[in-house]
């Protein structure tokens, strides 16, 4: 698909023919979406400062971060629903302000209630799972098809960014100021993600965008929420590409979790080595979004499904006694690949998926993989220290490898949905 030709039919969103970094709608919608990101990367670090000026200890920072999980959990299917029932801008606001109005209740329970923090995260994890289906369908309201794909790395560059800049943000900040207020900074950052992105198109079929004063009656939220998952299972390039996503963010990324202060500390002797890993996997992850952003494969599918399985790399530098820079290489790789996958992974989605039904869809991305990562964190301590660092982590690779391989051998795999070329309506 080419990135500047005028499309045949009107396409909803700005003109096509602009470069989507100069559309002011999508750079209001990019905005909110960093603040939003930088918000929820910032809450479990300033936790951490908690602990370290002992206002929080290690258990109570443990069932803090818990509870967010938990409050993510139980909203992202409800916000999906909501986000196509209703107008997404106004799940985006509503769940970003209830996010925004858990910063100060965690302060006022910082080193008093940790009753008070449990509930204030689990509102702050809520607001956070309403709001990301609702950006998701909202990117396809604002910005025209043609330009999606450049939205989307346009969106995963600013997370990748702020994990980068955010910790020596935040330490700086932390030389002047309190933990409660640097939580109360993260509020701030909410309400940005709240007030700064605009309204986009109405979804056709969604009941935003239905005719004022129906009088038709309206499905339940669990009825909708089936809904979604029957448009989901009408693509199974979306079914096998979630399956696949699940399986390494439950496998490769918890064994490398675990795995990779314990390789760094027994084997390395520093933890520099750590540190390096984490950050060339996010510099990687730069580098697989700036070329996205103009990439176009004749087999979007494939070169996705091959991105992913690039991850790999990661668990196989971690069993093999090799020099630093190999581990660090191989972070870089699986930097580049999860990126390869996720951009053009998103905007398959908005392209594929009945505009109506995009946000649910959406939901049971986040809820599968997001949900089963602490299922993973919880299984492979145990089974590394039952059968070892090593074993693990080649099961693990294995998985990363053979799973999005299989997943590529789905119908409509290999263009995640229909191929190039005219369409038929």
């Amino acid at each position: 698909m080419a990135t500047t030709p005028v499309p045949a039919t009107t396409e909803t969103g700005p003109p096509p023919a602009r470069s989507v970094l100069r559309d002011t709608a999508f750079l209001r919608l990019w905005a909110g979406t960093t603040a939003s990101g930088l918000a929820t990367w910032a809450l479990p670090f300033v936790l951490g400062l908690a602990v370290l000026h002992r206002e929080l200890g290690a258990a109570g920072l443990g069932l803090v971060l818990a509870a967010r999980t938990a409050g993510f959990l139980a909203a992202v299917a409800v916000g999906g629903v909501l986000a196509d029932r209703h107008s997404r801008r106004a799940v985006v606001l509503w769940s970003a302000l209830a996010a925004a109005a858990s910063a100060p209740l965690l302060a006022l329970g910082l080193g008093r209630s940790l009753l008070v923090m449990t509930l204030a995260a689990a509102l702050a994890g809520a607001g956070q799972g309403a709001c990301r289906p609702a950006f998701q369908a909202l990117t396809a309201e604002v910005v025209a098809a043609d330009h999606r794909q450049q939205a989307n790395a346009a969106m995963t560059m600013a997370v990748r960014t702020s994990t980068l800049a955010g910790p020596t943000l935040t330490a700086l900040l932390a030389a002047f100021v309190d933990v409660g207020t640097l939580l109360l900074g993260i509020g701030l950052l909410w309400l940005v993600a709240a007030l700064l992105p605009g309204r986009g198109a109405p979804a056709a079929g969604s009941v935003a965008g239905s005719v004022a004063g129906s009088t038709a009656p309206r499905a339940s939220l669990r009825a909708e929420f089936v809904d979604g998952i029957r448009e989901a299972r009408r693509h199974p390039w979306f079914l096998a590409g979630l399956g696949a996503l699940t399986a390494v963010i439950a496998l490769g990324y918890s064994a490398t979790g675990v795995a990779l202060p314990l390789i760094s500390r027994d084997r390395y002797g520093t933890g520099w080595v750590m540190a390096a890993a984490m950050t060339a996997y996010t510099v990687g992850a730069l580098a697989g979004a700036l070329v996205t952003a103009r990439r176009r494969p004749r087999s979007q599918g494939w070169s996705a499904f091959a991105g992913l399985a690039l991850y790999g790399f990661a668990p196989l530098s971690l069993m093999l006694p090799v020099h630093p820079a190999v581990v660090i290489a191989a972070y870089v790789v699986a930097g580049v690949g999860i990126e390869l996958f996720n951009v053009p992974w998103f905007t398959a989605t908005q392209r594929e998926v009945a505009p109506d039904k995009l946000a649910r869809v959406s939901s049971l991305d986040f809820l599968l993989s997001y949900g089963l990562a602490p299922v993973g964190l919880a299984l492979i301590a145990p089974a590394i220290g039952a059968f070892g660092v090593t074993p693990v982590l080649a099961v693990c690779a294995a998985a990363c490898f053979l799973v999005p391989a299989a997943a590529a051998l789905a119908p409509t795999a290999r263009h995640f949905g229909r191929p190039p070329g005219p369409r038929a309506h």
